[in-house]
């Protein structure tokens, strides 16, 4: 009969206490995002507030001198900034508002047991999945003024054709309305996933009381989308402020337009710091758009919270 033996002295504490390797394993597994964050996220957002504080140009990349805070002074005192500010808003709010209240509607739709809903999903991405060179040339030619498509339309109902690329208010509804078309399926498949999540006894037990669809929609959908919202509102402001390819391509120069009339805040620092060379300006620009979108992002935060805490 096998006898068993008495353990070694510290073998059990040994047992029982884990690996070095297997300790220190969780953090190998993540070293390799903070390696990267640390050399494309951080280290360029803390150079460029250095090279913001300096005179660089171009030509002279190697030649840094020191100004200090002079670059944003000039900056704040500079009426194109300024300009591009407010078109950075207006077009944002023209282009974010449309397209979230569209794919809000999209997604309560695609959510009832529609027939074909997966080609209607796969069809919300596909603007998403073009290209934005591709779909802003398309668009610019729609829009153009003697032979775009729009123009023409208006002057078979008798309209009098438009400057889509001339016109201030104009302009800025055409950029704003390649956004919208981009961006309004991705945000409604967003919303089409939280509202799965929303537990289907809710909708049974409005609809036993007697509550229309959109009652339903209203007091159930919108309250358990709350999240969801905060996060596409948050999103879409952020990509609002940082709107560059559209504008760019809209006309075909960083000057948004003749009159700047749909430069926004990325267009302004790519003039800058590519057209003008002026690359410490350019930094400031950039770290400015930082500090926006940061105070966005927080009073969305703040708003959100406030309503949570009202809904209490």
């Amino acid at each position: 009969m096998a006898t068993l033996s008495a353990p070694l002295p510290g073998s059990r504490r040994a047992a029982t206490r884990p690996r070095l390797g297997a300790r220190l394993a969780p953090y190998g597994f993540l070293a390799p995002f903070f390696v990267l964050f640390a050399a494309f996220g951080l280290f360029p957002l803390l150079y460029t507030a250095y090279v913001s504080l300096h005179r660089v140009e171009l030509q002279t990349s190697e030649r840094m001198d020191w100004l200090g805070f002079q670059n944003y002074t000039r900056l704040f005192e500079d009426p194109f900034f300024w300009n591009a500010l407010r078109n950075t808003f207006t077009i944002g709010l023209l282009s974010t508002v449309p397209q979230l209240l569209l794919a809000l509607g999209l997604a309560h739709l695609l959510n009832y047991r529609l027939r074909g809903r997966t080609f209607f999903r796969v069809a919300m991405l596909m603007p998403y999945a073009t290209s934005v060179a591709a779909a802003t040339l398309v668009f610019a030619q729609l829009f153009g003024r003697d032979y775009g498509l729009i123009n023409w339309v208006l002057s078979t109902v008798g309209l009098s054709p438009v400057d889509w690329q001339a016109n201030t208010w104009a302009s800025q509804f055409g950029v704003s309305l390649i956004v919208t078309w981009r961006w309004t399926g991705y945000n409604a498949l967003i919303y089409l996933a939280g509202m799965q999540s929303i537990p289907q006894e809710l909708y049974e037990s409005a609809a036993v009381d007697g509550a229309s669809r959109w009652q339903q929609f209203r007091h159930i959908t919108v309250p358990g989308l709350r999240p969801t919202i905060v996060f596409t509102v948050v999103v879409s402001t952020i990509g609002a402020t940082q709107l560059f390819g559209e504008p760019l391509l809209y006309e075909g120069n960083s000057g948004g337009g003749i009159s700047h009339q749909y430069q926004t805040l990325g267009l302004y620092l790519y003039e800058q710091g590519w057209t003008f060379f002026h690359l410490g300006r350019a930094a400031a620009v950039a770290w400015v758009m930082f500090l926006l979108i940061v105070v966005l992002a927080l009073a969305n935060a703040a708003v959100a919270a406030r309503r949570n805490r009202t809904d209490r």
